[in-house]
């Protein structure tokens, strides 16, 4: 497929600089885009590329245009207008519709003419399937699970009994929706399981990346709001609730009963504990542990960054000292209060 960029400006309604008819016929990076390549530059760290780059254009913003010596698509949200782009020129297989040889399908599942169900997969009793959704290869849906439509399963995604699905939602391979969640009752004995009679419910164009785990249930449901975007390798627990086009980094691991608003940003390696809830709007740095509710929109972090090995080494040992050393601040003010006010009282 090639693109003119005359079309892409009036399609998107962006400034073009260059020549109009110039056809673009792949993305690639700005420091390795070659002839017929369109490449974008949205963080300032890469700019050193620009005045060498060999793209046929590049998607910018316009502080950068006047550096750039190729035809440009000039915009306030360079990585949004490239990622539009790249939809059109990588668009999505066609895939037909029908069961595949190998899958199975439960007489009373209620199953769109128009899906696809992929080689191996497992689709149980009382399923419904909605129109255009994509199972792939080795995937298992159980019992009175429901895909709304244009949902696509990748491969070897397993969604639980009575887990929902909404529109347009992209899980990758490797997802569990509907696990049991991890309650245990101690008694003398050891461990109790307590039954997860809660669900998962799972709004509108929600993206779910590779081998996240999202937990039911203990007796609500669990729940994901619309526009929702999770990275690979998340762990979601029982009763968590995510709010609508909140965007969750790799590797957060969310405990049980945790309610966060709309529109926040977790980076990668966050830990989040249990019964506290997070305000619309906050963004949490990687490797933060939040320990405790954010009542107020803005940004947190609670992690050292990284640092020369011996530096790091004695600011550890120092911090062991903490508080010992705030112990000594707090006696040396009384000590010195003291002193104002005896030396107050001789005058």
């Amino acid at each position: 497929m090639a693109l003119r960029l005359a079309d892409l400006a009036v399609r998107f309604g962006c400034e073009l600089r260059g020549d109009p008819d110039i056809e673009i016929q792949h993305v690639a990076t700005l420091r390795h885009a070659d002839a017929g390549a369109i490449t974008f530059l949205a963080n300032p760290h890469y700019r050193k590329y620009l005045t060498d780059s060999e793209a046929s254009a590049v998607v910018l913003d316009p502080e950068s245009a006047d550096q750039c010596p190729v035809a440009a698509l000039v915009t306030d949200n360079p990585y949004l207008l490239y990622a539009k782009i790249t939809t059109l020129l990588y668009p999505q297989p066609v895939v037909a519709p029908g069961i595949q040889p190998g899958a199975v399908v439960a007489d009373d599942a209620m199953v769109a003419e128009s899906a696809h169900i992929g080689a191996n997969a497992v689709v149980a009793a009382g399923v419904v399937i909605g129109e255009h959704v994509v199972i792939g290869p080795g995937c298992v849906v159980q019992e009175n699970a429901q895909l709304g439509d244009h949902c696509r399963l990748v491969a070897s995604v397993t969604l639980c009994h009575g887990v929902a699905l909404g529109k347009r939602v992209l899980i990758h391979p490797g997802v569990v929706v509907g696990a049991d969640g991890f309650g245990i009752a101690q008694d003398e004995n050891g461990w109790t399981k307590v039954p997860q009679v809660g669900s998962v419910r799972i709004g509108d164009d929600v993206e779910i990346g590779a081998n996240t785990s999202i937990d039911r249930g203990a007796i609500d449901d669990t729940v994901i709001e619309d526009g929702v975007k999770l990275d690979n390798q998340i762990q979601v627990a029982h009763n968590v609730r995510i709010g609508a086009h909140t965007a969750i980094a790799g590797c957060v691991a969310i405990a049980g009963s945790t309610e966060i608003g709309n529109r926040c940003m977790i980076g990668g390696g966050v830990g989040i504990v249990g019964h506290i809830s997070i305000v619309d709007d906050v963004v949490i740095t990687a490797r933060t542990l939040v320990t405790h509710s954010i009542k107020k929109a803005g940004s947190y972090s609670g992690a050292l960054p990284m640092d020369e090995t011996s530096r790091w080494r004695k600011n550890s040992a120092r911090l062991r000292q903490l508080d010992d050393l705030a112990r000594r601040v707090i006696a040396l003010e009384r000590a010195i209060n003291s002193n104002k006010n005896g030396n107050h009282d001789d005058d």
